[in-house]
Formats: structure tokens, sequence, C-alpha cells
């Protein structure tokens, strides 16, 4: 089992295919161990591009899903970022590389459990520059807004008015929304407006809260 090569095969497949572009992006999937961040069993599957259970009814999202949404976003160093759904930590490392040290990644999960196994790695991993907290995503999380981009890694039934309130003007928001066709919604916010892109079909778990599916 070579992880490190099925890890290099699966980037190169997907530069090929065109999900992921930036250097910055390419690099940073190519850094962080998806193995770290799944159950034990399934630690020879890191690297098929699916997601993969991680319990309590939550998935990893698939390779080319975390790639795709951090190229859409347009994530640049420096920027302060609010992810929610944390499940495993996995998107959010591979985030947190992509802003770096000068970065912060505020990652909020209903879950506790899975907050503090997803803190718990991250640390290992030695990514400072994300904070995890537990609560409910859909109405983001006011202390430390206004953020220059958010991603939400579930689907609602629209965006939260909480997260357009809490993306900085000229900031980007993406998630999914949908419960049974989904699409990956884009919106970039420019002073009283939020312009809105759709980026095709995707299936993710439901996003739970109050702002989200009951």
């Amino acid at each position: 089992m070579n992880l490190e090569e099925d890890k290099r095969k699966v980037i190169e497949k997907l530069i090929r295919e065109g999900y992921i572009k930036s250097k910055r992006v390419i690099d940073a999937l190519l850094k962080v161990p998806r193995e770290e961040f799944i159950p034990e069993h399934l630690k020879k599957y890191a690297y098929v591009d699916t997601p993969l259970e991680i319990g309590y009814g939550q998935t990893i999202s698939a390779i080319h899903m975390v790639g795709l949404m951090s190229e859409l976003l347009d994530l640049k160093p420096g920027m302060k970022v609010l992810e929610v759904g944390t499940g495993c930590g996995y998107h959010a490392a591979v985030t947190a590389e992509i802003v770096g040290k000068d970065g912060l990644v505020v990652s909020i999960e209903r879950i506790p459990e899975l907050a503090e196994r997803a803190e718990r790695t991250l640390r290992k991993l030695g990514y400072d520059n994300v904070i995890v907290v537990v609560g409910d995503g859909t109405l983001g999380y006011e202390p430390l807004a206004p953020y220059d981009r958010i991603y939400v890694t579930a689907a609602g039934p629209k965006i939260p008015e909480p997260l357009i309130k809490q993306l900085k003007d000229g900031g980007k928001l993406l998630m999914p929304v949908g419960r049974y066709l989904q699409k990956l919604i884009l919106a970039e916010k420019r002073g009283d407006q939020v312009i809105i892109k759709d980026c095709g079909p995707v299936a993710f778990v439901p996003l739970i809260g109050k702002e989200g599916f009951q």
C-alpha cells in the first residue's frame, strides 16, 4: 500500500480532468494526508476519489470536490475563511494550507464527537491556523466575522441569511443548495447585491440547523 503514490496519481488525474488548475490548490492537496482523517479500516481507500464514511451519518468529501470548491472560492494566502461542517477536518486542512499561517480557518461542526476528533487530528498535523467550534453552522460564527470566504459542506434549502451577513463586501460564499437535486451555488457579495452562479449538480449530506433542514 503506497499511499503517496496513490495520492500523486489521483491528483494528476484531477489536473487532467480540469478539476484543479492552480498551483496553490494542487500543492495543498499533495501536502495534506487524507489517510489521517479517516477511520483505520478505510485508510487503504484514502486516495480513491470518493466520499467515505466517517461515522454519525457523515462523510469525508471526494478529493475532486474539495479541489473544485477550493478553486471556485479563489482562496488566497492571508484570508479568513468560515467552513460550515468540519466533519473529519480534511477540507479544513486543505483550506488552511492554501490560506497559510497568516490566514485563519474557522470551522463549525454540530456533532461534538466529530469536532473533537477533527481538532485532535488537525493539532497533531500542526494546523494551528484552524479553530474548530461546536455549534449550529447555519448561523455562522459572529465573534470572528466578517469572512473573506465562506463555504458549506452540506446541502441546505437556501443560502442562510446569517452567512450572507457575515461575508465581507467582495467576499465569496459556496454551498450546495437543494435536497434531492442539489446545485453547487457560488454567491458573491457586492454591496447590497448578491450575484449568484450555478456551478453544476452535486450530492452532499443535508445541512441540519435553524437555517437548514430541521
